[in-house]
């Protein structure tokens, strides 16, 4: 693979990570550079990691999952973006939003975001690829975008304040959705 088609490649698998980073940023009340870094790690780490998992276990394991693998997907950003429209339109009750760069949080996240890439790994395989090399691009550009997206989303949710949770929310729910219909109808 070309550096350019490793870089494509990178960007493609960073998109939902990068939607959830603004996300994230969106909700956070006190934005330091330590959050940025800390998601960018979480996420970029996963998107790291699943090639490597995906190349190493080859069509056998994806075999059991591949099944069910959009499901999960959608259930866990279903599930988190569903909380966080609930906790802002429940009424009676101050704004409080859970803090989105907890670490159990993240790792649920990082998880979800990063399915596809273990596919992406038994593809490189059967391409015979460089997976040190693919998988640390896919990382590296991973955790950038989203170091970068948690620091857009904390300027539009400045701006957006009481909505941009409600919205981050939708937006996580949606990303579930579109990672179901694609599975669903091979999109």
């Amino acid at each position: 693979m070309s550096v350019i088609e490793i870089a494509l490649l990178g960007v493609s698998l960073a998109m939902d990570a990068f939607a959830v980073s603004i996300t994230t940023g969106i909700t956070l009340k006190d934005l330091r550079w330590k959050h940025a870094l800390k998601v960018g790690l979480f996420f970029g780490g996963f998107q790291f990691l699943m090639p490597l998992i995906g190349y190493l276990a080859g069509s056998t394991f994806v075999r059991y999952i591949e099944s069910v693998d959009h499901w999960i997907a959608f259930g866990l950003l279903a599930f988190i973006g569903g909380k966080m429209v609930y906790e802002c339109i429940r009424p009676g009750e101050e704004e409080q939003v859970a803090n989105p760069t907890a670490t159990g949080k993240l790792l649920v996240l990082a998880v979800a975001t990063s399915i596809d890439a273990l596919a992406v790994g038994i593809s490189l395989a059967i391409l015979r690829a460089n997976i040190w090399v693919c998988s640390s691009w896919i990382g590296i550009i991973t955790f950038t975008l989203s170091a970068l997206g948690v620091r857009l989303g904390k300027k539009l949710g400045d701006k957006f304040q009481r909505s941009a949770g409600l919205l981050g929310g939708l937006v996580l729910i949606c990303i579930g959705i579109k990672i179901l219909v694609e599975h669903l109808t091979g999109a």
